[in-house]
């Protein structure tokens, strides 16, 4: 299990459980794991996601977008619950910026 601070501070857990999950369902993550540990450290965005999520994106380039979406549970908890990658910047409410 790999943990990494949230823009608010909080530290969130991405498990072996959760990665096997992620790459199982998007293989093209397959070499992103620090990646997607840095992207919730320093997003360039935050955007509200459904049911309490939070999404922390990054641009990769030209087109490509990494996003995580991750739930805080407390101030001192939190967890991953899956990410990917996108073509067009993605859209929400805007919660934090870098």
């Amino acid at each position: 299990m790999e943990v990494a601070c949230s823009a608010n501070g909080v530290p969130i857990r991405l498990t072996y459980e959760r990665w096997y999950h992620i790459v199982e369902n998007h293989d093209e993550l397959v070499s992103y794991f620090h990646e997607v540990l840095d992207t919730i450290e320093k997003p360039h965005l935050v955007v509200r996601g459904n049911k309490g999520t939070l999404k922390a994106t990054k641009n990769m380039g030209r087109k490509k977008w990494l996003v995580v979406i991750y739930k805080e549970l407390s101030k001192h908890d939190g967890f991953v619950i899956t990410a990917y990658l996108l073509d067009i910047k993605p859209k929400g409410e805007v919660i934090w910026q870098q």
